[in-house]
C-alpha cells in the first residue's frame, strides 16, 4: 500500500495566468518547469515552508511498485502508464482513479 502522500497536480485552461496567481497573490517560488513524457506543461510550486514542492496532482511513495502494480491489476487497476527508471534510481508509473485523476507512484530509489 501507498506509505505518504508526495504531492499534488492541477490540470488548468490558463497556465500562465494560474502561476501568476500562486505566485503573485499566494507567495509561492516557481521552481522549476518541465514537460512530461505524456507532453503535458508542469510547473513545480513551492509555499515557502511546505516540504513537497509540487501543487500539481497526488503522488504517493511505495515501498515495492511491482508488488503494488500486481495487487492493484488484481483489483482491475493496471498501471496506465510505466513503471519508468529515474536518471536518480527512482521508479515511477501512474494508475488511474475511476473518475479519470492519473495517480503517481514512486518507489524512491536506494540513493534517495
Amino acid at each position: 500500500m501507498v506509505k505518504k502522500l508526495l504531492h499534488t497536480r492541477y490540470r488548468v485552461a490558463d497556465l500562465e495566468k494560474t502561476v501568476a496567481f500562486y505566485k503573485d497573490v499566494l507567495g509561492l517560488k516557481e521552481l522549476r518547469r518541465h514537460t512530461s513524457g505524456r507532453g503535458s506543461q508542469l510547473v513545480f510550486l513551492k509555499a515557502p515552508e511546505s516540504v513537497g514542492p509540487d501543487l500539481t496532482h497526488l503522488a504517493f511513495e511505495v515501498d515495492d511498485l511491482e508488488k503494488f502494480a500486481r495487487e492493484a491489476a488484481a483489483k482491475g487497476y493496471p498501471l496506465s502508464d510505466g513503471p519508468h527508471q529515474s536518471s536518480g534510481g527512482s521508479k515511477i508509473a501512474f494508475i488511474d482513479a475511476p473518475e479519470g485523476y492519473e495517480i503517481e507512484l514512486i518507489q524512491r530509489g536506494r540513493d534517495l
